[in-house]
């Protein structure tokens, strides 16, 4: 696979000035048959470690065939049970809005991503861990892409996360993508101030009642109400805040919605086969999110268990999300 541009030098996302396009110049520089992930920057992670997209080649204006990896292990994506976690399917989806956005669709660093909704569905025979890490291909087609001028504002994807040619995963993102001075004006100006901190980390339920086993991965805290929690913001947390933000990032409130599923279904070792969400609102660091979930009735008899949760900041709608789960085996 020939990446349109693979590997770029230059400054973090955080260190790069508003306005900055990736480098033509330093476009498809290639090692033979060596495999390395892409760069960080691209894909909005600060450590290397987080990367999963590994290459990515442009077949059409709006088709890609892109590759990854994941790991047999990994010190937040642990495996369920003998599968990997369904999330990181998420995060490698996501990860994928924003390379094509910064290097094939000329969005500046600096610019924001907003989040809109979310699918994953996953094939739970396809994704089993296994002596070596998995590598796969990605077949992703752009089913929308809006613009403002000349320059992306939005974007639709679906993705199909391929298994020695078989598929483990299927989602779609959409996302809006906003310059820095829009951006600005969308958020409350105390968010840009040096005083803005977050609200006091607050203590974890048990991390088996959520599928963890450490208290520090756990981002559930309790209210009183065994439907209702408070969500456990640690910005000091190495994957989920993986660099600074002024807001929770979606990958967070995704986390919440899986481990109040396990909470309700009683379930330590759910693993999710299918998840929609929907991100209305961004999640101020700042106010308390109540996190709501609420068992489904099945429709028909063999139905999978299905839970809503939403969440909630000063009462109103931050997202929501159904959780389908996996049968037990």
């Amino acid at each position: 696979m020939t990446a349109s541009t693979f590997r770029f030098e230059g400054p973090s996302i955080e260190q790069a000035p508003a306005g900055t396009a990736l480098p033509a110049s330093r476009a498809a520089l290639r090692h033979g048959p060596l495999t390395t992930t892409v760069p960080r920057e691209l894909v909005h992670r600060a450590a290397v470690a987080e990367v999963m997209l590994t290459d990515w080649k442009r077949l059409d204006d709006t088709h890609f065939a892109m590759a990854a990896q994941w790991p047999r292990s990994h010190s937040f994506f642990t495996p369920v049970g003998v599968h990997h976690d369904p999330l990181i399917a998420a995060e490698t989806i996501r990860q994928i809005g924003a390379l094509l956005a910064h290097a094939e669709f000329g969005v500046p660093f600096g610019h924001q991503f907003l989040m809109e909704e979310l699918t994953l569905t996953v094939r739970p025979e396809q994704v089993r861990t296994g002596r070596a890490p998995a590598a796969l291909d990605l077949d992703v087609t752009c089913t929308e892409v809006r613009t403002r001028g000349r320059r992306l504002s939005g974007l639709r994807y679906e993705t199909t996360i391929l298994r020695e040619g078989r598929p483990a995963a299927t989602g779609q993102i959409s996302f809006t993508a906003l310059a820095p001075a829009v951006y600005r004006r969308l958020r409350p100006e105390h968010v840009f101030s040096a005083g803005h901190r977050p609200i006091p980390l607050t203590a974890p339920v048990a991390p088996q009642s959520v599928g963890r086993l450490s208290p520090a991965d756990v981002v559930l805290s309790p209210t009183g109400d065994p439907d209702r929690w408070q969500l456990r913001v640690d910005t000091r947390h190495p994957v989920l805040f993986d660099h600074q933000v002024d807001h929770v990032p979606g990958m967070v409130l995704l986390e919440a919605a899986r481990q109040a599923a396990t909470a309700v279904l009683h379930r330590p070792s759910l693993l999710p086969a299918g998840l929609t969400c929907a991100f209305t609102k961004y999640a101020e660091l700042d106010l308390p999110c109540l996190i709501d979930a609420l068992h489904l009735p099945r429709t028909a008899p063999g139905d999978p268990d299905t839970v809503l949760v939403t969440g909630h900041q000063d009462g109103h709608p931050v997202f929501s999300a159904t959780v389908t789960a996996a049968p037990q085996d």
